[in-house]
């Protein structure tokens, strides 16, 4: 290695990095295809924690509606708004750190604080505590996703980077049908006593020891993050990063692009709305409709989740890939138009059917098809924005869509059912008006963007599909 070369290894804060040719700023040779498979694999597991700890609450629902006694709005604020808040407050101002700093740093506290904070939940004897754990959870995992997507650019190019984003989404399907499935059989395991009593802490409830537990497993990932090495940003000029990932260069480019991020976001938004009632309050929904208790719907709920959602995913890189390879412009959001076309009369139908095993049926095929677009929103930023931007850029992404959907989407089935229908058993109805609701609305408006977006693609210099790479 020449001594320039040694010089491109080494980041702003003077961690190494992996070297990426001897082009300036990091363009050149893309890092080792294993190396950087082996980092998605890596971060995979971190979002797949990440994801078992935020969902492993949506099993644990009716016990804590019984033990706290309070209803299916607060229920909807635990589930929302206490996670979102800082998740989305906190979010744009960590993707800068990531512009500018050591990505892996970042995202390894960032592990370590949402564990704590999800073992403190189930400390929580109220529900302000129990809110304000949540809220931790959010300060935690908001350092993730933003730099993750950033790095996973600097790894690979543009014709295989849906796929590597779609593999590192799966964590969504592996978390949360995780969280079901462990925290259905915690449940069980203790469902004999109903307390149980732990030095220093008490008697616990079933569902405060299964956050204990959820909480505490993750922080081996936190050991693992440090076995990640920070790749050397692509396509900047010596000196070119702080000036190019400045305010006014951010909002140059949405000015330039407004079309194309007003309809992506929005579009994306009122999926995650659909999506996120969905998932939230499925579980609840089969358990109060059809009489389940929380490990049947844990475990099976849980698989379901966990082997069709990560198809789904897999399928939506898979057909990404493809659509670029023939030369779509637009393959990334094509891609995801195609699955949330496929979904939306399946999300809407699960609630309203009377036979349990005809739900599970029409809630696997929604979980693939649902699952398709998972990685594909985030994947088709990084295709459209400077590389200066990608974290930043994301997090905007992530901090309206969390706003509105996670923050104030799984309230919205909550407040129909406590004020509508005045009944937790019209929880079903609820679900299937608001995702009935919100999923048209978002194909609509995903269509209409895609000729804005194929034309930011041309803006940002990507219309092909770029170099062969992992």
């Amino acid at each position: 290695m020449t001594g320039s070369e040694a010089a491109d290894c080494k980041a702003s804060d003077g961690k190494e990095t992996v070297p990426a040719g001897s082009a300036a700023g990091g363009d050149g040779a893309w890092p080792s295809r294993t190396y950087a498979w082996y980092i998605v694999v890596v971060l995979t597991l971190a979002y797949t924690c990440s994801f078992i700890d935020r969902q492993v609450l949506t099993l644990l629902i009716e016990p804590i509606r019984r033990d706290l006694q309070i209803n299916d709005t607060q229920i909807g604020l635990l589930g929302g708004l206490a996670f979102s808040i800082f998740y989305t407050l906190l979010g744009i101002p960590l993707a800068r750190i990531a512009d500018r700093a050591s990505r892996r740093n970042l995202m390894t506290a960032g592990v370590a604080v949402w564990s704590l904070m999800t073992a403190a939940c189930g400390l929580a004897r109220g529900f302000w505590p129990l809110f304000t754990a949540r809220v931790g959870v959010g300060v935690g995992e908001a350092a993730l996703s933003p730099a993750a997507f950033s790095l996973l650019a600097d790894y690979f190019p543009r014709q295989s980077l849906a796929r590597a984003i779609s593999v590192y989404s799966t964590g969504v399907y592996f978390g949360a049908g995780l969280a079901l499935m462990i925290g259905g059989t915690i449940i069980r395991l203790v469902s004999n006593a109903p307390t149980q009593t732990l030095p220093v802490f008490g008697e616990l409830y079933p569902w405060q020891l299964t956050f204990i537990v959820v909480g505490a497993l993750g922080l081996p990932i936190v050991l693992l993050m440090f076995t990640i090495r920070e790749p050397a940003r692509r396509g900047l000029g010596d000196g070119d990063r702080r000036a190019a990932s400045s305010w006014p260069a951010l909002r140059g480019f949405l000015a330039t692009n407004a079309w194309a991020v007003t309809c992506h976001i929005g579009a994306f938004t009122l999926y995650g709305i659909a999506i996120g009632n969905y998932l939230f309050w499925t579980p609840s929904m089969i358990m109060r409709t059809f009489g389940w208790d929380a490990p049947r719907a844990g475990l099976t709920l849980g698989a379901i989740l966990f082997v069709f959602g990560t198809f789904g995913v897999y399928a939506g890189g898979w057909l990404a890939d493809r659509l670029a390879r023939s030369g779509r412009t637009d393959a990334i959001l094509r891609a995801a138009f195609i699955g949330m076309c496929c979904g939306l009369p399946l999300i809407v139908s699960t609630p309203l059917v009377g036979d349990v095993r005809i739900a599970l049926v029409l809630l696997s095929g929604a979980i693939f098809f649902l699952a398709l677009p998972q990685g594909l929103p985030a994947a088709a930023l990084q295709v459209m924005t400077p590389n200066p931007l990608r974290a930043q850029m994301t997090a905007i992404y992530f901090f309206i869509g969390n706003l509105i959907a996670n923050g104030l989407g799984p309230m919205f089935a909550g407040l129909l059912t406590d004020y509508a229908f005045g009944d937790p058993a019209m929880l079903r109805y609820a679900l299937a008006i608001v995702c009935a609701t919100a999923a048209p609305l978002s194909v609509v408006l995903l269509y209409v963007g895609l000729p804005h977006y194929r034309a930011s693609v041309l803006r940002a210099g990507n219309p092909g599909s770029g170099n062969p790479g992992p």
